[in-house]
């Protein structure tokens, strides 16, 4: 998160605050500590499980002709960089080559270090690039200008080659012989990441595919016992997202394995759609936006791009929660039903119905704002 995500999608104050809550905890952080055999490690360090979670920091090559090496280079080692402290001098124009997010975030954090032009070159079109949409539009936004169906077949002194592509019938970018001529000073390779996993080969039984670990989609443990992994190290989407709710799958997991018990039965209610909600009952409410930068401001600095909620806009938002399916005792049904059916049970305990009273009107679920009540035949 602080190397490979920029600091204007992601303040460093607030992460480093949400490592702290962790540190608070009790959980005991070691850095600099480079792992050579993780079995030798675990059984050193009498640790009964072991969770991996090292990431995708490798970035994919791919031979480029260049007559000065040094002006290409790759963006996580550009964007490590920068979130270092870094200032690389790149020029005036930089040629990103790639079309996921972490291309758009290269070639936005080109445009905040003084890139004047910038261009992302993708080998595609726009609806097969894998960078979210919202990322392509802000980057556009910021003056990033797009060139679609280009790959780059070598780089010069001031320039760089592209041959157009053109899709088959199937969707497949395939060279069409033209070549073109881009101006570019530098060049940022954003083709991919790879998880460093070749400390791993050698532990008997574990499985890679693609050079991610093997692991139960439901544990997160690998073929070996008391091995488990998540993130980007396993076949996953990579987002921050996705690996922290990995950590808190296989934290649960992992307890369970340790206690030699299975873990809980979850619970699923039914969902709550939207036609089920009375969103009468909560009268007119319009969404506050949250604060952002305009786009001029926004390459001049790092400062966060969409910044977060005032204590007055937090408030006005967690009111608008309609708690979907979850009663949250308005007492909707207390004051509805003719048979006082309904008794509250004090706050935080919700209701309890005399089914000696109901009659089965249904007053009670059809004013419900949030669908918590549902009427079903009697057998």
């Amino acid at each position: 998160m602080r190397y490979g995500i920029p600091e204007y999608r992601l303040p460093r104050p607030v992460l480093d605050a949400e490592i702290a809550r962790i540190a608070e905890l009790g959980v005991r952080i070691v850095t600099d500590h480079v792992v050579q055999d993780l079995l030798v490690e675990q059984t050193e360090g009498r640790f009964d499980a072991v969770f991996v979670a090292i990431g995708a920091h490798l970035s994919k090559k791919v031979d480029i002709p260049a007559r000065d090496a040094g002006k290409i280079v790759d963006a996580v080692s550009f964007l490590r960089g920068v979130a270092s402290g870094e200032r690389p001098v790149m020029g005036r124009r930089v040629a990103v080559y790639g079309g996921g997010n972490t291309a758009m975030d290269a070639a936005r954090v080109a445009r905040r270090l003084g890139a004047s032009e910038t261009v992302v070159v993708y080998r595609r079109t726009q609806e097969q690039m894998p960078a979210h949409i919202e990322e392509q539009t802000d980057a556009q936004s910021e003056g990033v200008t797009m060139n679609w169906l280009r790959t780059i077949t070598s780089v010069d002194d001031t320039d760089l080659t592209v041959e157009i592509m053109e899709l088959d019938d199937e969707g497949r970018p395939h060279g069409t012989g033209k070549f073109e001529k881009l101006a570019a000073d530098t060049v940022i390779l954003a083709l991919g990441q790879e998880a460093d996993t070749g400390f791993l080969k050698s532990i008997s039984g574990l499985r890679f595919d693609d050079g991610v670990v093997q692991v139960d989609p439901a544990t997160l443990m690998s073929d070996v016992p008391g091995l488990f992994a998540g993130g980007d190290a396993v076949p996953s989407e990579r987002t921050v997202t996705v690996g922290v709710g990995h950590g808190k799958r296989a934290a649960r997991n992992i307890d369970a394995y340790l206690e030699a018990a299975p873990l809980p039965p979850k619970t699923s209610k039914p969902v709550a759609t939207f036609d089920s909600l009375n969103l009468w009952y909560f009268g007119d409410a319009n969404r506050r936006s949250q604060p952002q930068l305009d786009p001029e401001s926004r390459i001049s600095a790092f400062e966060e791009v969409v910044g977060g909620l005032s204590a007055d806009q937090a408030g006005f938002e967690a009111a608008r929660c309609l708690s979907c399916g979850n009663c949250f005792e308005c007492d909707g049904c207390l004051g509805s039903c003719p048979e006082d059916a309904i008794i509250k049970l004090g706050r935080g305990h919700r209701y309890r119905y005399d089914y000696a009273r109901c009659t089965g009107c249904g007053t009670c679920a059809e004013q419900c704002p949030v669908n918590a009540i549902e009427m079903v035949p009697e057998r």
